[in-house]
């Protein structure tokens, strides 16, 4: 057995194990601890990670069973591919490099390069070409919608999209398919293309013994879930850039996230990486093949979700009590949240605490559910992690304290805050809550809102300091001390020391003359000097502090940082990714109609109908009833489709249907409920498992190339599909009393019922579908100016025995679509409501 061990004061231990066949150790079975973060704690600098990482996964130990190829022993920190590699036996040589733990080389790990060529020219590319550039030839990418696809267009590597031209190429020639994955807002998906896909011996290594494939993770979810399933089975976590070595028939042997182009104190290079992998490819071939069989079979294994002989789901009481408890031990008290660091926002999360809260309103632990996730956020609210000058959130923070983000900015993450905030002010009352929830929707509506009515997936990480400069990560969104007094002198009066409105700001969001991030959060130096902006103190402080009016302090603060907003327009802008993904804008229809309905704001409603209608008009096919994945800006406006269009995966249509009911109750517009049955009845076709219960992510004949059809089974940065249809179906049942709907939903929660009962907190959105389940939902019917011929009439028969009191409005309490008394006084309706 071969053990490389690297130490670093600056980062966690690194063990990467490469089992040798004839070693006694090597022979034993292994297995992961649980985990539910994505990395290893400890010394590691918080921006050394992949994108996006795949974080608060919750999975159980691994049993030596799941491992279909001679195992491997872990020794020390656990070996992750985001730092490393974890390779079987076949690959035993693979890290064997001389170079490999050579203290001659720079640790590439920690400082990355300024040398590399940037890409240049086509679309999408992150910078203009100069005129002394040579001209570069596009490759095949140059055909693609994608922002992420084309910004690899120029790069030397032989590039081929996902597709049947590639996998006959690789079975024609007989090579390894390279397949690289990430989305266009990536920032190590960046690093990566500009150290080795740039690079033009690496790009020679890639084409010639290489078939290379490039795909939009945001464009094919299926692939993407599909290989980071194996990331995370032969791993302790994931993230992008997602790069796996697949056979020619499709089944992954290697994988890992972020490769420096070259090898370094801790990390193999991606150029070592590639002559191994070509060399073990040539002399043991069928080696590889036949552990790569083993290891697909192993996943299909571990990945199945099936009722089995379960006829009911488990106990909701025993789940809600059980998820709420592991989320209790995880919490930071301090600063709010459910992890050391990264820290993501997870709504899902917040969610589930707020539902826990309803059902336990009276109990210690319901308040103790409120109080966590009120605090949670209002930390997030005031840290770093929130936008203060231009509003909307970054995707996640690198420490603890919400301060120092990853600063690309999603549209999903958007939508579901926008929901979570408007929920709290819906239960504390405290106006702080809707303004958040306010400046999130104002953010979408500037930056992320297309002219058609659709929403464009995000904003980059990264963008040029000045025009003409190599973008930086976070740029456009850092400040000095200088600039602000510079922006803001005015004089503030009535304070009790000189006071500028520049210095106020730097005072009370916590900016200093050296900059308040710190060496470890900076690891190449790009922010030296530069503050991000964190409440630091409550306005009342900042106000006794300099002996002024909370008010006064309030309106001085809220000027300058529309100064600043105004100021930052000058900057470059961050790249945005202009592709609209039917999900993520079905879940911007949810966050504009809940908050619209919550806060009283009929323009927020609008523009969840204009949402709703550019998904009609943009994103469905009338003819087969099916929805579109995604569609791109285009010039002037436009509207622009791939072809052959792409078409939707289960989460569109899950995240379309909860879109349009959230739409229908804020609207009362029943051409959006009508809608949303149909969709519902072809997210039952095309993806129902009509066997062992639950939905497939892709439908059968789309996903039959790859390896593994999957049905997602757990809540993160989005929910899982599944635990939205869950709701979904029942909802619709309510509005329409279809049983099959119930029937599906009790399947599906059965289906799900082992990963609950293993690991609840790894699906808090589906266990408070199972929640709402298992108990009696009330139905509020209010008769207004009632059409007994409407859509919901015809629905539910029963309603047409209901009558308006005295020509006012009348409210019903249902029950199984029992009613109670007829009720025309609020006051009446709200003390039925609460017994």
């Amino acid at each position: 057995m071969r053990v490389i061990l690297a130490k670093s004061a600056r980062f966690c231990v690194q063990t990467l194990v490469l089992p040798s066949p004839d070693c006694p150790v090597c022979s034993s079975k292994f297995g992961h601890r649980a985990a539910r973060g994505d990395q290893p704690r400890g010394q590691e600098s918080p921006r050394r990670r992949a994108c996006g990482s795949v974080g608060a996964r919750a999975r159980p130990s691994q049993s030596a069973a799941s491992w279909p190829w001679p195992g491997a022993a872990i020794l020390g920190a656990r070996t992750w591919l985001g730092c490393g590699l974890l390779l079987h036996c076949a690959l035993a040589g693979l890290a064997a490099s001389p170079r490999g733990s050579s203290s001659r080389d720079k640790d590439r790990s920690v400082t990355v390069s300024n040398s590399v060529p940037m890409p240049v020219g086509g679309k999408g590319s992150r910078t203009s070409c100069s005129p002394s550039t040579p001209q570069k030839v596009p490759n095949r990418l140059i055909n693609e919608k994608s922002p992420y696809l084309l910004q690899h267009a120029y790069n030397p590597v032989d590039w081929y999209p996902w597709g049947q031209e590639a996998f006959d190429k690789a079975r024609k020639e007989n090579k390894p398919i390279f397949l690289s994955v990430g989305y266009s807002t990536c920032h190590w998906c960046h690093m990566m293309e500009e150290e080795s896909f740039q690079n033009e011996e690496i790009s020679r290594l890639l084409n010639e013994d290489f078939v290379s494939v490039k795909v939009d993770r945001e464009e094919r979810p299926d692939v993407d879930k599909t290989y980071m399933t194996f990331i995370q089975a032969t791993s302790s976590g994931g993230g992008w850039p997602m790069n796996v070595w697949l056979t020619p028939n499709l089944q992954p042997f290697v994988g890992g996230t972020y490769f420096p182009p070259e090898d370094g104190l801790i990390r193999i290079g991606f150029r070592t990486l590639l002559l191994r992998i070509r060399e073990q490819w040539k002399q043991n071939k069928n080696t590889l093949l036949e552990n790569s069989q083993r290891v697909t079979t192993a996943l299909l294994a571990r990945s199945e979700i099936s009722t089995g002989d379960r006829q009911l789901p488990p106990s909701a009481a025993t789940m809600n009590s059980r998820c709420f408890q592991q989320l209790d031990e995880s919490y930071d008290e301090e600063y709010g949240g459910f992890a050391e660091s990264p820290k993501f926002p997870t709504p899902v999360i917040l969610s589930f605490l707020f539902s826990y809260w309803l059902g336990h309103r009276l109990t210690q632990d319901g308040s103790r559910a409120q109080q966590m996730a009120l605090h949670t956020l209002k930390m997030m609210a005031n840290g770093g992690i929130r936008d203060h000058v231009g509003q909307g959130f970054h995707r996640y923070s690198t420490d603890r304290q919400w301060h120092i983000p990853h600063f690309e900015k999603m549209l999903y993450d958007q939508a579901q805050l926008a929901v979570a905030y408007s929920q709290a002010f819906q239960i504390s009352g405290d106006e702080f809550y809707s303004d958040v929830a306010r400046g999130i929707l104002q953010y979408v509506a500037r930056n992320l809102a297309h002219r058609s009515g659709g929403f464009c997936s995000a904003e980059d990480a990264d963008s040029p300091p000045a025009r003409g400069m190599r973008p930086k990560e976070g740029a456009f969104y850092v400040w000095t001390v200088k600039e602000i007094q510079q922006l803001l002198p005015e004089p503030v009066l009535g304070a009790t020391e000189p006071l500028t409105s520049g210095q106020l700001l730097i005072k009370h969001y916590g900016l200093t003359e050296t900059g308040n991030i710190s060496p470890s959060q900076d690891p190449k130096g790009e922010l030296q000097g530069q503050n991000v902006l964190t409440v630091r103190y409550s306005l009342e402080l900042t106000a006794a502090r300099f002996g002024l009016d909370v008010d006064a302090v309030r309106t001085l603060l809220n000027s300058g940082l529309e100064k600043l907003l105004q100021a930052r327009k000058h900057r470059p802008k961050p790249h945005p990714d202009s592709k609209m993904l039917a999900a993520w804008n079905g879940l911007m229809v949810s966050g504009f109609a809940v908050t619209g309905a919550v806060l009283g704001l009929e323009r927020l409603i609008n523009y969840a109908t204009s949402g709703a209608k550019f998904l009609k008009r943009h994103m469905f096919d009338v003819a087969s009833g099916r929805l579109m994945r995604t569609c791109y800006a285009g010039s002037g406006g436009t509207v622009e489709h791939s072809n052959p269009p792409c078409w939707g995966f289960l989460e569109d249509y899950a995240f379309v249907v909860r879109g349009l009911l959230d739409l229908y109750e804020a609207s009362q517009e029943s051409s959006w409920l009508e809608w949303a049955l149909r969709l519902q009845d072809t997210q039952d076709r095309l993806f129902w498992d009509s066997q062992g219960g639950g939905y497939f992510c892709s439908e059968a004949e789309r996903g039959a190339s790859l390896p593994l059809r999957l049905k997602d089974d757990q809540d993160g940065s989005e929910p899982s599909a599944n635990s939205v249809s869950a709701h979904n179906l029942l909802r619709l049942h309510g509005f329409t009393g279809h049983k099959d709907w119930m029937d599906k939903c009790v399947c599906l929660l059965t289906a799900f019922s082992q990963r609950m009962r293993r690991v609840p907190v790894a699906l808090p959105e589906m266990v408070r579908a199972l929640s709402a389940h298992q108990q009696t939902l009330k139905q509020v019917l209010i008769l207004a100016n009632g059409d007994p011929s409407s859509f919901l009439s015809r629905q539910l028969p029963f309603l047409n025995t209901l009558r308006r009191l005295e020509d006012r409005a009348t409210a019903y309490v249902c029950e199984n679509q029992a009613c109670s008394m007829p009720i025309t006084e609020p006051c009446e309706l709200r003390k039925l409501l609460h017994q």
